[in-house]
């Protein structure tokens, strides 16, 4: 198994965990859960600030005082509909609990506690098409660098079609430079139907680091430098959710200029 690749595991309450120890960096924590109808499950956030992104069904979160009601309307990641989210800061402890079979993303990063909790509403998520023909994918930003209620975490879902590439031309952003930001970042992937695969590669300039791996449904891979295309073969259409954080929160990225000559 690839050393990026965190495989998830399909029957567990925790689906997958990725933690800045695990993946020897920093900045990017990522959790998914999965949690049956009427479970709960409690979250203390710690040092670090939190994205909690209602993958699918639907949840109530009380922190402290606070409650947060029926959040969540997707049976599908693969559904057109932006998902519910929270965002809290350092120091919260909360509770997660399922009114229907849900699925949970808990999306970290250091922080000082410079913002307050509160709902992310949906409506407001900037729904977008990148690229063209069978570069073509759809975008919605959760926490994006223009939401400026947040320290590190930038937080956003891509759903790429079959037979179509994704985060492509292969791009970077691990370098701090008037034109490229440092970000670590994961993927957690999911496919429809979900018995299928997709590929994705993360390498370096100088091929140090040069990774190529299957991805199946509900893996995560980790980026924590250089380019990172990823594919989805014909029949099976893809998700993902990135998280990225790094010492700045604003994503500036760099292509690779070997294949540039396909946006001219």
């Amino acid at each position: 198994m690839s050393s990026l690749l965190v495989k998830a595991a399909p029957r567990d309450r925790r689906i997958v965990e990725v933690t800045p120890t695990s993946a020897g960096w920093r900045y990017v924590g990522f959790e998914a859960l999965r949690l049956a109808p009427g479970e709960e499950h409690a979250i203390d956030t710690g040092t670090r600030e939190l994205c909690l992104v209602v993958l699918t069904g639907q949840v109530d979160v009380q922190v402290g005082a606070e409650r947060y009601t029926a959040l969540g309307t997707r049976d599908s990641v693969f559904e057109p509909v932006s998902p519910a989210a929270l965002y809290l800061p350092p120091g919260r402890t909360l509770k997660v609990t399922a009114g229907r079979a849900s699925e949970v993303a808990l999306c970290t990063a250091p922080a000082e506690g410079r913002h307050g909790a509160r709902a992310i509403d949906p409506a407001a998520m900037k729904r977008s098409v990148r690229g063209s023909g069978a570069n073509t994918r759809y975008i919605c930003d959760i926490l994006p660098e223009s939401d400026p209620l947040a320290e590190h975490l930038l937080v956003v879902e891509v759903l790429t079609p079959a037979g179509h590439s994704s985060s492509y031309p292969p791009h970077k952003h691990d370098a701090d430079t008037s034109d490229e930001t440092q970000l670590e970042e994961t993927y957690y992937h999911r496919l429809n139907p979900p018995q299928g695969f997709a590929f994705q590669r993360v390498y370096t300039d100088d091929r140090s680091l040069d990774e190529a791996m299957a991805v199946e449904n509900h893996d995560v891979v980790m980026v924590p430098r250089g380019y990172h295309p990823v594919v989805a073969p014909h029949g099976y259409d893809l998700y993902y959710l990135n998280v990225m954080a790094g010492p700045g929160r604003r994503w500036q990225f760099k292509n690779d200029p070997a294949h540039e000559w396909m946006l001219r």
